[in-house]
């Protein structure tokens, strides 16, 4: 075991200029200078081999050797990465993507180094550091092009690194460097292969496995023709596929404890399956068609309700299993962050989670995608609702248990949608008058005296989630308390085409946190709703632009600096962007 050491050649950036390649079971993030700074193995939970990101040991870059300027862009509808540098003397490109579909045990790399103007320079190293950078790489050994060794739990190979050589690091690491010169118009591959378990007798052959890639990636992203922007829309389902375990589960993002805010705490671990993620998720790509993301969906949250019942826990691991507490990693962190793994999440009650379960199941089932183990968790989700309805619970947000009034109202939406959808007529009934009786209750104590809906009974406050029963159907679109918690919202936390969620302090918003872009999104859905159109299109545009140029979107936005905040990518975020392409192509369908 050696001392974490970030390696000072691969500063952090600004989270815009990070990309992800991903194959469903795991990630990458990707720097500008082709530095691998972020990657957990074997899944998306384990322990990080590259940490760098924030603040541990390990990376993987093929970098150009003299100066450049930085660029890139995806393949359309993959998640197949090039990076691209534009020197004096020519441009290089590096093709990089994580085998797809990827194997839950193994890892495979592919980096295809492209001479595509003049010849190509560029510097190779590998130091592979498992255990959050506490793992320096072991018994490293050289037969012909292919390098093997050991971090840690993690066993590698890499191909196609003949002349690499060991460099010894002062901290007692090998780390494994190579000059790499590809004549004009020529390319160079290498792969590496990651896995705890023993890895196959051959490596793997890199024109296979980019066709293979190609061929999944084709396959498994639909065109998305009828949506606004295709190209985009392609994209963010894309990602929302790259993030998506064989078993169905779809971590809320790649990353963990990159800061909302500087030095204010707010660092937390998302490489774990919300509920609430997966059913936005699966609603925002029912909205465009029955694709196998929304049965992905419902699969794990079936099988979770059917599990749990009326203890269903707000986040899962991609295997089904409890998220752990947090805990420290002793690590520097990303500037202005910290470094805790696991989340609280995993011990609290969240109500609005059975709504949207719900909303979810409705959706495939109007799609004719639901099967009798969906039908049986619906009224799983239903009987929850019933029995567990007048508890306090820590809401959309996960703050102090309270009657939020959002998740009363999302539990209303859910339980009309489902009865609405083939439910069966002796359920239908009485979860229809079960959604009368909460709406009647949130009626009662959580009516602002303007007239519009207030957080909770005890919190007169405006909150953005509250956009987000009447889209799903718990109340109609020109019911009054819709308009006016629509224009307050547009009026007190709306800020140049963005959204916050809600006021913190009385201070500007800004002071407290960035600008949600779900709750952006989610205004676009709420203008389309009403059919203000130009409105609807105008909040859209804002925010589908609150990105880097890899397109990627984290949970907050920072208005006054055009940062991004959080971890990254968010998988809701894209959920919600894929959502509004698809209905703002066409009139308004209610649900």
């Amino acid at each position: 075991m050696v001392t974490t050491q970030q390696d000072p050649q691969f500063p952090p950036h600004v989270l815009r200029e990070y990309s992800l390649i991903a194959d469903g079971e795991r990630g990458i993030m990707i720097g500008p200078r082709g530095d691998f700074v972020w990657m957990c193995v074997p899944r998306w939970d384990s322990d990080a081999v590259f940490s760098s990101l924030i603040g541990g040991g390990g990376s993987y870059a093929v970098t150009p050797a003299d100066p450049f300027v930085w660029g890139g862009h995806y393949e359309e509808g993959t998640l197949i990465w090039r990076s691209r540098w534009v020197g004096q003397s020519g441009i290089i490109e590096c093709r990089e993507a994580l085998a797809f579909p990827g194997e839950p045990g193994r890892a495979v790399i592919l980096r295809r180094v492209m001479a595509v103007d003049g010849d190509a320079r560029v510097s190779v190293r590998l130091d592979a550091r498992a255990g959050f950078g506490h793992h320096a790489a072991r018994s490293l050994a050289r037969d012909g092009d292919v390098w093997t060794g050991q971090s840690g739990p993690v066993r590698m190979r890499w191909s196609g690194a003949g002349d690499a050589r060991p460099l010894n690091r002062g901290d007692g690491a090998q780390t494994l460097v190579m000059d790499l010169n590809v004549p004009a118009g020529g390319h160079h591959d290498l792969v590496l292969e990651l896995s705890e378990a023993a890895l196959p007798g051959e490596p793997v052959d890199p024109d296979r496995a980019w066709l293979a890639t190609e061929a999944a990636w084709q396959a498994a992203v639909p065109h998305l023709g009828e949506t606004i922007i295709p190209p985009e829309a392609r994209h963010s389902y894309a990602v929302l596929r790259g993030l998506t375990s064989d078993g169905g589960g779809m971590v809320a993002a790649a990353t963990m404890s990159l800061p909302e805010r500087a030095k204010q705490g707010r660092n937390y671990d998302y490489r774990y399956v919300w509920i609430r993620d997966q059913c936005f998720t699966g609603e925002a790509v029912a909205a465009a068609g029955p694709y196998p993301l929304l049965d992905d969906a419902v699969r794990f949250v079936a099988e979770r309700l059917l599990a749990d019942g009326p203890k269903l826990k707000p986040a899962y691991t991609t295997l089904g299993g409890a998220v752990p507490k947090e805990r420290a990693l002793k690590l520097r962190g990303y500037p202005g962050g910290s470094d805790v793994a696991g989340n609280h999440a995993g011990e609290q009650f969240q109500l609005d989670a059975f709504g949207e379960s719900l909303l979810l199941l409705a959706a495939a089932a109007r799609h004719d995608h639901l099967d009798a183990d969906g039908w049986r968790a619906a009224e799983t989700a239903a009987d929850a609702i019933g029995a567990r309805w007048h508890d306090a619970e820590a809401g959309i947000w996960e703050l102090d248990n309270r009657n939020w009034t959002e998740s009363r109202l999302i539990c209303v939406a859910g339980l009309r949608a489902i009865s609405a959808a083939g439910a069966p007529s002796a359920k239908v009934g009485s979860w229809l008058a079960l959604a009368d009786a909460i709406l009647a209750e949130a009626a009662a104590s959580s009516t602002h005296p303007s007239g519009r809906w207030q957080r909770a009974p005890d919190d007169a406050g405006l909150d953005s989630a509250l956009l987000l029963p009447p889209i799903r159907g718990a109340l109609e679109a020109a019911d009054p308390r819709t308009l006016a918690t629509l224009e307050a919202l547009e009026g007190e936390l709306g800020q140049e085409g963005f959204l916050y969620r809600f006021r913190q302090g009385p201070g500007p918003l800004a002071d407290a946190e960035g600008a949600f872009l779900l709750c952006g999104f989610t205004m676009a859905l709420a203008q389309h709703q009403q059919g203000n159109e130009v409105a609807a299109t105008r909040w859209f545009e804002r925010n589908r632009a609150a990105c880097g140029p890899p397109g990627l979107y984290t949970e907050e936005f920072d208005v006054t600096q055009r940062q991004l905040r959080g971890n990254l990518p968010q998988a809701f975020v894209h959920a919600l962007m894929l959502e509004c392409s698809a209905r703002l192509a066409r009139p308004w369908e209610a649900p």
